[in-house]
């Protein structure tokens, strides 16, 4: 009997991969990963959670655009889209071979775009604060729902550069034409400068917060 309400307990605990806490309010959960409805206009629901981490405020996997594993070095040499994919990927009809979100967390997740992110930054209110001692943006839909994006900066090479200080996250757009080259559109944020679209090139490491319908 013992084991058997061991087996239980573990179960329920890799269900829940992220507690909102303080940071988010969770509104339910698909595939075993909370989301919140912040009342926009589209009605697309974003995690509360970066893919890889167990609260809002930890940093979570990072990813170079378009791959769907984290890797130690990030590199314009090993990556496996920068000048492949970002040119052809919108003539791809199954693009979820390229989807960290879809490929990790399954069912209707997938990493956001460019213009659900504009959503994001024009239909809520953005304050930058801080969660269990972590830095970054509480940001509040029209319905007064919130979630939590932590600045947890870039992964360069070796390196980790920017973390409590800048936040980076990927979407799934590439770049416009006359753009440069290999590059894709990415939320950019400070506390100085605020929260802005950007774009960067592709081999980065980048943190990514899920969207669904």
């Amino acid at each position: 009997m013992k084991k058997i309400y061991l087996i239980m307990a573990l179960a329920c605990m890799m269900m829940v991969s992220c507690n909102p806490d303080e940071g988010g309010d969770s509104m339910g959960n698909i595939q075993g990963h909370d989301y919140v409805d912040l009342g926009l206009p589209s009605g697309v629901k974003w995690a509360t959670c970066n893919i890889g981490a167990n609260a809002p405020e930890e940093y979570g996997m990072y990813f170079a655009w378009g791959e769907t594993s984290p890797k130690n070095e990030y590199t314009e040499e090993n990556s496996l889209t920068t000048g492949k994919i970002i040119k052809e990927y919108l003539f791809v009809t199954s693009k979820e071979q390229y989807d960290a979100a879809a490929v990790n967390w399954g069912g209707t997740w997938r990493v956001p775009t460019r213009l659900e992110l504009n959503e994001l930054l024009e239909k809520c209110k953005w304050e930058w604060t801080a969660q269990n001692g972590v830095n970054g943006y509480k940001v509040v839909g029209p319905n007064g729902n919130s979630i939590f994006f932590p600045a947890a900066g870039l992964r360069l090479e070796t390196m980790h550069l920017g973390d409590n200080t800048i936040g980076y996250y990927w979407t799934c757009t590439p770049g416009d034409p006359g753009q440069a080259p290999g590059a894709a559109h990415i939320l950019k944020f400070n506390e100085e400068r605020g929260y802005y679209n950007d774009y960067v090139q592709g081999h980065i490491g980048m943190p990514i917060r899920p969207v669904s319908l």
